[in-house]
């Protein structure tokens, strides 16, 4: 893929994501018919739950289809911009009433704009969803594919992570005030091990976003993909998965590509697929879970943040010893958080209810904070055998 073949040009390493079933981190909230859509359309408009107009039209990201020229207000990214206005350089020009463009102000109402080429190769945008039912209904919340038959529901999962991570790194802003919090970090690689969304009508090659080959073809419910919502969707893998996932995750990191792994997974189960790789995936690089609370995308999602804490972990190499090899085995990085993946699990379905159990501690280290500025740290290494020193891994397995 083009993120593999560019980390062999970049300092930055390559990590593989694979994505495991039942993903919360994977799974997005209902795409709503949006107001302008509704009033474009002649349908109903959404209202608060009072019947009083709603205040926002929400957005969702997607792409334009052509470039378009828009006019950005001056001083309306921030409350205080304005108290600042010595600070800053002259506006682009000014909109009259009229809408027109004027390179001095006119009269004292005109509006001092940014003017601005979008394109669609910049990447996505927030903007209304305008989509509708076949039928010309608008798309409303859960209910909608909840209830409908199999072929009128939509998928909510993401077939592979790429599209989480673009999100990530397109809107996601870090302490300091930027963004491309991910792909600054590293270059990576997206596997489809056992993932929570897939292409019931098959995909072409090209259009591919994983690490493979040749088109995908026509995929089943509940043999290729295993969502949980909506519920009557649910399904979990059966036993005989976890051998797939196996051989997915050790031919990949047996390839020598990358320098570490990420593993998605519902955060019910992600704690036993982690220690179930932590034995038997023969490697020297570092093995992370991540698991969220909250759908991609919803207000106070602590699954991105996971994500990007993971990342942190992995370009550290805190987990490296003096020769470069993993010392730590694998880890769950939940809600900045380090958890050994012996002692790792879920006790409560809240962000931060992952405890250690089961041990002797557990938790290994902390994720840094940019304010005030911590360093990602490990508090203590455990002694046990793990993934290339594991007694049971798939290489001893294969000699014995």
């Amino acid at each position: 893929m083009d993120d593999v073949t560019s980390s062999r040009r970049s300092p930055k390493p390559t990590i593989a994501v694979f994505s495991g079933a039942t993903a919360t981190i994977a799974n997005s909230a209902p795409l709503v018919t949006s107001n302008k859509a509704r009033e474009q359309y002649g349908l109903p408009l959404r209202a608060h739950p009072d019947g009083s107009p709603m205040r926002w039209d929400v957005v969702r990201p997607q792409r334009l289809a052509r470039p378009v020229t828009v006019y950005i207000e001056q001083f309306s990214a921030h409350p205080l911009e304005r108290d600042a206005a010595e600070l800053y350089a002259p506006p682009d020009g000014y909109l009259d009433a009229q809408g027109v463009l004027h390179p001095t102000r006119q009269s004292p109402n005109d509006v001092p704009v940014y003017e601005v080429t979008l394109r669609p190769e910049d990447g996505l945008y927030w903007l209304p969803y305008m989509a509708r039912q076949a039928d010309g209904r608008a798309w409303e919340d859960d209910s909608t594919d909840a209830f409908a038959p199999p072929e009128r529901c939509r998928q909510p999962f993401y077939p592979d992570a790429s599209r989480i991570f673009e999100e990530i790194d397109r809107f996601g802003i870090g302490a300091a005030g930027v963004g491309n919090l991910l792909a600054s970090r590293a270059n990576f690689a997206f596997y489809r091990a056992a993932p929570p969304g897939g292409y019931k009508q098959g995909l072409p090659a090209a259009q591919r976003t994983d690490v493979g080959s040749g088109d995908i073809v026509p995929e089943t419910l509940g043999v290729d993909f295993f969502p949980y919502r909506p519920l009557w969707l649910f399904h979990q893998p059966p036993r005989a998965a976890i051998a797939r996932v196996t051989n997915v995750v050790q031919r990949a990191l047996a390839s020598g590509q990358y320098g570490g792994a990420i593993w998605l997974e519902g955060s019910p189960n992600v704690e036993e697929t982690l220690y179930w790789l932590h034995l038997l995936i023969d490697t020297t690089v570092p093995i992370v879970g991540n698991a969220s609370q909250q759908p991609h995308g919803a207000a106070g999602n602590d699954g991105d943040q996971n994500l990007i804490d993971a990342v942190e972990y992995l370009v550290s190499r805190i987990w490296a010893d003096e020769t470069g090899r993993d010392r730590v085995g694998a880890v769950a990085i939940q809600n900045k958080q380090i958890f050994a993946a012996r002692e790792v699990q879920k006790a409560d379905a809240r962000p931060g209810g992952y405890i250690a159990t089961g041990g002797h501690g557990g938790i290994v280290g902390r994720i840094s904070e940019e304010f005030p500025a911590t360093p990602t740290v490990l508090t203590f290494v455990p002694a046990r055998r793990h993934t290339s020193s594991s007694a049971v891994n798939l290489r001893q397995l294969l000699v014995r």
